[in-house]
């Protein structure tokens, strides 16, 4: 027995983003963790992000980041991007194409910001940024930083480089294997057309 899903459009789409939706709330899901690849002709890029919020009505999908990481130049040189996820479990595989918006110190940072919890608030308290050199082995933290000595109230000085990265989805392509035969399928966000591949 087929899902729904194998070869009708809507389904698909509802699959995909109920998927999105529940990587939010779920820590365990695999969605929750996509691959996020930026750059430019010379120098491409990939990282794993934390998906923080999914937004249907919008086609808007965002996570947080340090407004001192390499990829906010990146992005800022080119806001086009690749978003992948796997979830080995369900089979299927979902490619995003998006355009990014880097959000720094504004209403949408401001929001997150106040439902970023006490331990998540850490990586924003490092004296130097993400990727900066290091003489030894760090967490880039001071130890009682590291040890989560820290108030919420403390943790207040982590927002001047809290950033939030909101990605307009441009296009979709879903992949799900299935023994009876893959299927494959290309959704365009921006035209609103859908397409059939060969997987």
């Amino acid at each position: 027995m087929q899902p729904a899903y194998y070869e009708d459009f809507d389904e698909i789409k509802n699959k995909i983003w109920s998927m999105l939706d529940n990587a939010i709330k779920d820590r365990g899901s695999p969605f929750r963790i996509p691959v996020f690849i930026c750059g430019d002709q010379d120098d491409f890029d990939g990282r794993i992000v934390v998906l923080r919020k999914s937004d249907q009505e919008n086609n808007i999908i965002q996570y947080h980041s340090d407004i001192r990481s390499n990829k906010i130049a990146k992005l800022k040189a080119n806001k086009n991007a690749a978003m992948l996820f796997y979830d080995k479990e369900e089979k299927i595989q979902v490619r995003l194409k998006v355009e990014c918006i880097v959000n720094y110190d504004n209403d949408i940072t401001k929001q997150s910001w106040l439902k970023t919890g006490h331990m998540s608030r850490k990586c924003y308290l490092v004296d130097n940024g993400p990727g900066t050199k290091s003489e030894t082995p760090t967490s880039g933290l001071k130890p009682e930083l590291d040890n989560f000595e820290f108030t919420m109230e403390q943790s207040e000085v982590g927002y001047k480089n809290f950033t939030v990265i909101q990605c307009k989805i441009k296009s979709m392509e879903w992949l799900y294997l299935a023994a009876k035969g893959h299927r494959r399928a290309r959704f365009d966000l921006e035209t609103s057309k859908d397409a059939w591949l060969i997987p």
